[in-house]
């Protein structure tokens, strides 16, 4: 599943803390995706959708909170459930939001087993999730050093709660995506440049590769071809433009490095499962920090 799954790439620039999403809709239109940050996922009224972490497949109740590990597969399926009016409150979490320093402290100690264990999933008592809901929708509403002290102890709540569940036997190690040196430099290079068009010689000339050679490494790096994955960063950056910004449309379709709208929207339905417009209306807000 690991090979098949989708790398997310995150909206979180580097001075960001944590990025806050929440939305109401009718499907889950993500595939089974994996990225380097923590997760917490909280989903209420879904009842009988099914939730994939690594190989933990369940159906899932009216309420559910997890916390998911870099780099370990997750996504949710609408599977059985019927309801048009699923809450969906996602944050993402940068691995380096607390250092080893501090989480070496004693009284980080539960934090840091947390985050260990996430490693394989971790599911929250429903007993937890209605306790941390109102919390979670709050956090918006709250600004500079007091959001981040809030969310470090809702994170601190989370780590003392009692009836915790590991969800998968596997555990991703750090062997991934981030630790390569050439898979880096492709990385960093395609975040410079996604805005004009990059050709595969030009891309591979960075790490030494022939274009056939490097076209095998990054698909098997990321489960995406060169092309796929350069539109797929381009997605990402207008998704971030559409909900951060007043651009127009054909403003962030030009500034994100497509030629034409035309060819935009089409790439970004079959990334999102939506049109620009429609993804723009699905979110109710998004916060970032510092």
């Amino acid at each position: 599943m690991f090979t098949q799954a989708h790398r997310e790439i995150s909206r979180l620039n580097p001075e960001d803390n944590f990025l806050f999403e929440e939305r109401y809709k009718d499907d889950f239109d993500f595939p089974i995706h994996f990225h380097p940050e923590y997760e917490i996922n909280f989903i209420h009224n879904a009842k009988n959708a099914r939730r994939i972490i690594g190989d933990s497949t369940e159906e899932i109740g009216d309420l559910d909170l997890v916390l998911v590990g870099p780099n370990l597969v997750h996504g949710w399926e609408l599977h059985n459930c019927k309801s048009k009016k699923i809450h969906e409150i996602t944050i993402h979490i940068p691995q380096d939001i607390v250092t080893q320093r501090t989480l070496s402290s004693k009284i980080f100690k539960q934090l840091k087993d947390m985050l260990h264990r996430s490693k394989h999933g971790i599911l929250f008592s429903r007993e937890t999730a209605l306790k941390i809901k109102p919390r979670l929708k709050a956090l918006p509403k709250i600004t500079g050093v007091s959001y981040y002290l809030e969310f470090l102890s809702i994170l601190d709540h989370l780590a003392k709660s009692s009836n915790q569940r590991m969800l998968s036997n596997l555990r991703v190690e750090t062997t991934d995506f981030q630790n390569s040196d050439q898979i880096k430099k492709v990385y960093n290079y395609i975040q410079k440049n996604f805005h004009r068009k990059i050709t595969l010689d030009e891309i591979s000339e960075i790490v030494n590769m022939s274009p056939t050679s490097f076209n095998r490494f990054i698909k098997h790096r990321t489960g995406q071809t060169f092309v796929s994955y350069v539109n797929h960063t381009r997605i990402s950056y207008a998704s971030r433009l559409l909900l951060e910004t007043d651009l127009n449309i054909g403003e962030i379709c030009y500034k994100s490095g497509f030629s034409n709208n035309a060819n935009f929207n089409k790439l970004f339905k079959k990334n999102k499962g939506c049109t620009p417009k429609e993804f723009k209306k699905q979110f109710i807000k998004t916060k970032r920090v510092l």
